[in-house]
């Protein structure tokens, strides 16, 4: 008996009949109606009575919203792989996530010469598959910075541009029915997908056995490799031989393909509404719940959950990776496998963690936050990992990711509460709220988490009208060391939603923050250039012009070095709002041009445009981007005496990126006291990129130290104790650690720069930061 693990998956194998080219349309729409999890179509581009296989897919696609698309299978014998790589990437894009690649040799030789393609042998077709198998994946790794080069006896790819990647990792099934197609599907690919009917007794079985010692040899786990069927057969009123019956006996012989020979892709070859409609209604629904009952009576381990060799291999010390919960090992991302990629790093770290936990929900929050408690290694936190700071990755640690938990649901349209997950990004939350003709503010990227930025700050494009982000967080449901779940508000643990408006990474882990969204229409969205040689005059009338201006108008510098005979140049990015309405603009056009005059106008755009075309979806997939150092401060003015210092210390040169973001406006208004940002009279936030900590320390503390006045961690790698009270100056520091001492007595959480609990045995505890036990 050999169950792999999978999850059952149930679809059609539709005919892609042209004489009606709407049927196997209206096939597909009506197997997604009944739930289904797939439809797929045979692929005979040499036969004039079908549609295009491609073309058909990608109008399926479109006419459906939650069904995946597959071809079964794509000939691979008319096709460049490179092609078909792309093809399919857009199509996955374009359609959600929705797309799977199931791709055979070809047959049929004589009719796919005659449509142009190379006469191959038997041999020569599965040696283009395989290497078909390396140009594809190579193609998909756009993170991969290298050319991709593959020299292969039939395809060769000598230095294609890589990408795009799709939206989910594309499985590759294969139809495969000889033995070194088998030992392919084993060593390489993630499916086999055969067709039933032209089995003999004992070929799945035999089949089977293949793949597997291909997997095991190859490192590989046997359940790496899914097990789908084509079924055929018929659901009749009366029995006359295998999967020609009634619904009732489907149910059991399918159940036990899934037990005993492991299918978990069950696709009944269909072109009947009624024959769709019983499969999908009697047979499918009864499936999953006897295989579902029969493995959790055995203890059936996800497949998910099962690695071969290699994998195992590549795991990190200190790590009992036996004992995770199986909840939570089902989605866990190990070195050995092929997501690691996609999960490592952050925006711009490079990171190694030894695991990525991926809850789907509270209580696996809570079952996670108690095993990585007993593990020997980092712990970090990551709500969509774009930190700047990068402690959302570490190198042999855990990595507990909130991406899974990133719904954006409205709680009470009169308020305009929204809940959102902490794993969601800003750019998610803005396309939902635009149709509203709502938006909170949220810094200047979408691809920024709402768990992180949420719970620090929050300095964005709608600052000045609208404040910090956290201004407008109304509620929080956090999990603490302990595995208490809160929820923190005005009037529940007042003193934990206090500390988690500003230091919310040091107190638990926060799964949803409600939060209260301002009414604003379409924005003006302005993209200005100057020239910043005199870059400390240009500072002093930016500066001014911005506090003088409208709160509806908030505006961030970009500073760039002169390189290249250009001068030095700064970029401003200005947002024009208004709270309940459109922005004006004409309004805003009179704004702009006093920006325009802080110094010589190189270049200027500006569009009127919903605040979520600013605020973008963004792609949460990180590659890491160079590890820089970090400085950031905040500024009370831009006077004569900052600017020249900002000036100073673009004149080091050990910046290469420096920034400036006006905050204050409604920000402004929350006293000090109200939450652990303490920071409501400076308004305008300094941040600098270099490539060196130590070089830069000694740059910013000459510069910019005597000018600055409180600092913004997020923007921070500074890892000296100091950094602490300038982020949270007293009272604010030791009235933290008070809160500390009551919800993480442990200190848990104490990789984003940590506060230490106060000790209740030492009333002068709360009187410093602490050093490196900190």
């Amino acid at each position: 008996m050999t169950d792999y693990g999978h999850d059952l998956l149930f679809g059609t194998f539709i005919t892609p009949t042209n004489s009606d080219p709407q049927v196997p349309v209206q096939l597909a729409r009506l197997s997604e109606e009944l739930g289904l999890d797939l439809v797929t179509f045979q692929d005979h581009p040499y036969q004039p009575g079908f549609l295009d296989t491609w073309t058909l897919m990608s109008w399926v696609a479109a006419q459906t919203e939650r069904i995946h698309v597959s071809a079964n299978v794509l000939n691979m014998g008319l096709r460049l792989p490179a092609h078909v790589a792309r093809s399919a990437a857009s199509l996955d894009l374009l359609s959600g996530g929705r797309f799977d690649l199931g791709i055979g040799a070809g047959g049929f030789n004589d009719a796919a010469v005659a449509m142009g393609a190379e006469r191959r042998t038997p041999a020569e077709s599965v040696t283009a598959l395989e290497e078909a198998l390396e140009i594809i994946r190579g193609v998909w790794d756009a993170g991969e910075r290298t050319p991709l080069r593959v020299h292969g006896e039939i395809h060769r790819v000598d230095g294609a541009k890589r990408g795009p990647a799709p939206a989910h990792d594309i499985p590759i099934w294969l139809g495969a029915y000889k033995k070194r197609m088998l030992r392919i599907t084993g060593a390489q690919a993630d499916g086999w997908l055969p067709s039933l009917p032209y089995f003999k007794d004992g070929d799945l079985a035999r089949g089977n056995a293949v793949i597997d010692e291909a997997a095991v040899e190859a490192g590989r786990s046997p359940s790496a490799v899914r097990r789908l069927l084509n079924l055929g057969g018929s659901i009749t009123a009366r029995s006359t031989g295998q999967l020609q019956g009634p619904a009732d006996q489907w149910v059991e012989e399918l159940t036990r393909l899934a037990l005993e020979d492991g299918v978990s892709g069950f696709i009944a070859t269909a072109d009947d509404p009624d024959q769709i409609r019983a499969f999908a209604l009697e047979v499918a629904p009864a499936v999953r719940e006897a295989v579902a009952a029969e493995r959790k009576r055995a203890g059936t381990v996800p497949a998910t959950a099962r690695r071969g060799s290699a994998a195992l291999a590549a795991r990190r010390p200190g790590i009992d990776y036996d004992s995770l919960p199986p909840e939570l090992a089902a989605r866990a991302v190990e070195p050995g496998d092929r997501e690691y990629g996609s999960v490592r790093h952050n925006y711009l770290r490079s990171g190694a963690p030894g695991l990525v936990l991926r809850p789907q929900g509270v209580d696996e929050v809570a079952s996670g936050l108690a095993w990585v408690q007993k593990q020997g290694v980092e712990f970090a936190v990551r709500s969509a990992g774009h930190g700047i700071s990068g402690r959302s990755t570490n190198d042999g640690g855990v990595v507990l990711s909130m991406r899974g938990m990133r719904s954006v649901e409205v709680v009470d349209e009169a308020t305009r509460r929204v809940r959102i997950g902490a794993g969601a990004t800003w750019g998610e939350v803005a396309a939902v709220l635009a149709p509203r003709g709502w938006a909170i503010t949220s810094g200047d990227y979408g691809g920024v988490g709402v768990g992180g930025l949420g719970t620090t700050g929050g300095i964005g494009f709608l600052g000045r009208l609208q404040g910090l982000t956290i201004d407008h967080v109304v509620a929080a449901e956090v999990v603490t060391a302990d595995g208490r779940v809160l929820h923190a508000s005005r009037d529940e643990h007042p003193d934990l939603f206090w500390a988690l408006r500003g230091a919310g990474g040091n107190m638990g882990v926060v799964t949803w923050l409600e939060v209260e969204a301002g009414a604003v229409g379409d924005v003006v969205f302005s993209q200005m250039t100057l020239d910043a040689t005199d870059t400390a005059g240009l500072l002093e009338k930016w500066g001014a012009t911005v506090e003088a201006a409208p709160r509806g108008l908030t505006s961030f510098m970009i500073l760039a070095p002169a390189r290249r005979g250009q001068p030095p140049m700064a970029q401003l990015l200005t947002v024009f709002a208004a709270e309940g309405a459109d922005a004006d603009p004409e309004e805003a056009i009179a704004q702009l041009e006093l920006l325009a005059d802080s110094g010589p106008l190189l270049g200027h755009q500006a569009q009127l445009l919903p605040y979520s075309g600013v605020v973008r979806r963004e792609d949460a997939h990180h590659s890491g981007g160079g590890d820089p150092s970090a400085r950031s401060g905040l500024l009370t003015h831009l006077d004569q005496g900052t600017s020249r210092a900002v000036e100073r210390l673009l004149g080091t040169g050990e910046s290469y990126f420096t920034s400036i973001r006006a905050t204050g406006g409604a920000g402004n208004d929350v006293a000090p006291d109200a939450t652990a940002y303490a920071h409501r009279h400076q308004n305008f936030a300094l941040s600098a990129l270099a490539t060196n900590q130590d070089r830069l320390n000694g740059a910013w503390d000459a510069e910019i130290g005597p000018v600055m006045d409180g600092s913004y961690l997020s923007f921070d790698t500074d890892s000296r104790p100091e950094r602490l009270l300038e982020a949270f100056p007293e009272p604010t520091f030791s009235r933290l650690r008070t809160v500390k001492a009551a919800y993480d007595p442990s200190n848990v959480f104490r990789t984003n720069f940590p506060i230490p609990p106060a000790d209740p045995a030492d009333p002068g505890a709360a009187s410093g930061p602490a050093g490196d036990g900190a």
